[in-house]
């Protein structure tokens, strides 16, 4: 099936025109012909909408996939899954999804093993189960839980507050927080968050975020009583993590901007009023305070050591000392236990779980089931009772108990999947990318792969903010590996695989390296024998989705089909809505005149010009505020203009959906189906 260029909506091109200024001083003009979709409630964009979506359910609702799909993604999602337990006074928490509920609820027992009650059912916040659990913090003595909800996608959170003995809920109730966490103080009597001013009518969706405060909220008065721990009127991009130390002596709150990983780091007595001790007071390199034993803090940091390494700050004397040096794998989670350091790195994309004494003296590595992910580690510096959950691509995400210091991991359960992994491997190779740089990818397939250049193949790839792809088992794609497809995870510049050195080739002016490290992905698969270009797709989100938008507008010949979703696309104006500034420390801006020009060289948006383009499938949803629909509406406008070829430019756009964190299992599985089946249609041919 195809769909020619005349059967597209109608997308009226406006006049609008943007100067701005590049290094060499000269001013550039850029026309903004679809401006007007910048607007997601006016009814002409509600109106174009509709018509897009109408144009993709025809063309999808006619793949014979779409229907196969959507039953085997609804088997293979089907069966028990349990997060890591983590135990606060005498109770255990996990949060736990039977199968097919929308939203997993959160549980509670006296034994890691259960039984099990349900404390908080999400399910019943809403009819359609777009309303989520997004955050849960339970006060040190077990008794009470702060937890944080979500509403259609949204990033703004509502806390509320449960008595954990009678299930009911206490009358608190906190608005307008978002990027906070609650930090509990040691009595259980209140906790910190981070909030902001509640946003003008019509400017939640898309109004920016600045101005965070860190707030102080005691149990059963008003949210209009918080006390104003921390406010910078002016520092608007600056904002406030808090946490309480495990001994309930210090407040210690890490200052963040935007982004970037570096941070500031700050504490003071926690009873104690008057000004912070600024333990680091300039944005030179991320710190994180993992435990502390008196004034003594332990500080995981990438100070003097790209990998990271873990050092102890004396809060009194400011007395440092190194315990834990660079190693040759990524450092990315420190946690403390008793006498002891419990370390998760990175080795090409893969974790290692390492136990030292306080010392910084190496005890022993402990064994992992396979090339994976370690998720969840939760521990307490005063219980040798350690709790992890570890996924593979072929493995389901498993909950692990582990007692410290010499026990070894113990399955708590094992998920009773419908998916047979035996038939399948995973492998890994690496690609040399246009400047010699070696690029890991996981490729996997049916076993014994035949390379004969023709099996539908999809790469995905990120590659931004020094966040690591690492193994992970998702139901959606083994239903693609079930029927004859591969699937392909690159490890790109700008991810923290290897560190803030990897991290730091990807961004600004290096931005570039990423895309030319996917190219390179790409083009070892098919000179491998994997794949060809009319059997490859590509696919990422946010971030990925400018990933995958460059790529396409530079290489549309090396591409069969693409799936950019919730995309950061128009990179001269991302900076104008919700959240879109703090990227800045990755992207540079457009009125950075030192930035301009390698903004516009690869600015998806930017960069269509009359082309034969790969089949394109856009996601997004409407009510996306950190991402903006905007990016992929002109985008998508423009590009459905641009195209000379026979391929479809579609866009799939969901209403009460946002970004992707908490969307209903439900949404989950028919956005996949039909993701797949598009895949299917035009990588096979």
């Amino acid at each position: 099936m195809r769909i020619v260029t005349t059967t597209y909506p109608e997308s009226p091109r406006g006049t609008q025109r943007d100067e701005y200024q590049n290094a060499a001083g000269e001013t550039v003009t850029v026309p903004d012909p679809y401006r007007w979709l910048e607007d997601p409630d006016s009814p002409e964009t509600r109106a174009w909408v509709a018509e897009q979506n109408r144009l993709s359910e025809t063309f999808l609702g006619g793949l014979p996939a779409r229907e196969a799909y959507r039953e085997r993604l609804s088997d293979l999602w089907n069966f028990a899954r349990e997060g890591a337990p983590w135990k606060r006074g005498p109770h255990y928490f996990r949060h736990f999804n039977p199968g097919l509920l929308n939203q997993p609820v959160l549980e509670v027992a006296s034994t890691p093993h259960g039984p099990w009650r349900t404390l908080l059912d999400p399910n019943t916040l809403s009819s359609d189960g777009t309303v989520a659990l997004i955050d849960a913090s339970v006060s040190r003595d077990g008794e009470t839980l702060a937890y944080g909800v979500q509403s259609g996608g949204s990033d703004w959170v509502t806390w509320h507050v449960r008595d954990i003995g009678s299930g009911q809920d206490r009358p608190d109730r906190l608005d307008w927080s978002k990027f906070s966490g609650a930090a509990w103080l040691p009595d259980g009597s209140g906790f910190f968050y981070g909030a902001y001013e509640a946003p003008q009518d019509g400017q939640q969706l898309t109004g920016t975020n600045r101005h965070q405060r860190l707030m102080l909220h005691r149990l059963g008065t008003p949210q209009a009583d918080d006390e104003v721990i921390i406010e910078r009127p002016d520092e608007p991009d600056w904002g406030f993590h808090g946490r309480v130390t495990h001994d309930g002596q210090y407040l210690v709150v890490h200052v963040w901007k935007g982004t970037d990983p570096r941070n500031l780091l700050w504490v003071r007595p926690l009873h104690a009023g008057g000004p912070f001790t600024e333990l680091v007071s300039e944005f030179e390199a991320p710190y994180t305070v993992v435990g502390s034993e008196g004034p003594t803090l332990y500080v995981q940091t990438r100070s003097q050591a790209p990998r990271g390494r873990v050092l102890t700050w004396n809060v009194e004397t400011g007395e440092q000392r190194e315990i834990v040096p660079e190693g040759p794998g990524a450092l990315e989670q420190t946690v403390l236990v008793p006498d002891g350091l419990l370390t998760v790195t990175l080795t090409d994309a893969s974790h290692r779980l390492t136990l030292y004494r306080r010392t910084g003296e190496l005890r022993r590595a402990l064994p992992l089931p396979s090339l994976g992910a370690v998720l969840n580690l939760n521990a307490q510096p005063d219980d040798p009772e350690v709790f992890l959950a570890f996924t593979s691509f072929l493995a389901p995400s498993t909950p692990y108990r582990v007692t410290l210091p010499d026990g070894d991991l113990e399955t708590l359960s094992t998920p009773d999947s419908t998916f047979d992994a035996s038939a399948f491997e995973v492998t890994q190779e690496f690609a040399l990318s246009r400047d010699g740089t070696r690029v890991p990818m996981f490729i996997v397939a049916r076993r014994g792969l035949e390379r004969h250049g023709q099996h539908p193949t999809l790469l995905y790839g990120y590659g931004g903010f020094g966040i690591s792809l690492t193994p992970a088992f998702s139901p959606s794609r083994l239903a693609w590996l079930e029927r004859g497809g591969v699937y392909v995870q690159a490890n790109l510049r700008g991810g923290g695989e290897y560190g803030e050195d990897w991290h730091q080739a990807g961004t600004l002016h290096q931005k570039q390296n990423v895309f030319d490290d996917f190219i390179a992905c790409a083009e070892h698969l098919i000179s491998a024998g994997v794949t060809g270009p009319r059997h490859l797709g590509i696919q990422g989100g946010s971030n990925g989705g400018l990933l995958v938008g460059a790529c396409m507008t530079q290489r549309p010949d090396l591409f069969g089909a693409a799936v950019p979703q919730v995309g950061v696309l128009d990179m001269l104006r991302y900076h104008l809505f919700t959240i879109g500034w703090a990227w800045a420390s990755d992207y540079g801006r457009s009125d950075d005149p030192q930035l301009l020009d390698t903004l516009l060289a690869y600015s998806p948006l930017h960069n269509l010009r009359p082309a034969p383009y790969p089949a394109t499938l856009i996601t997004t949803g409407d009510h996306d505020d950190r991402v903006v629909p905007a990016h992929s509406f002109k985008f998508g406008a423009q590009l459905q203009q641009c195209q000379t070829g026979q391929a479809p430019i579609l866009l799939r756009i969901q209403t009460r959906a946002g970004h992707g964190a908490g969307k209903p299992t439900r949404l989950v599985i028919e956005e996949a189906a039909d993701v797949w089946a598009f895949l299917e249609h035009h990588l096979k041919a």
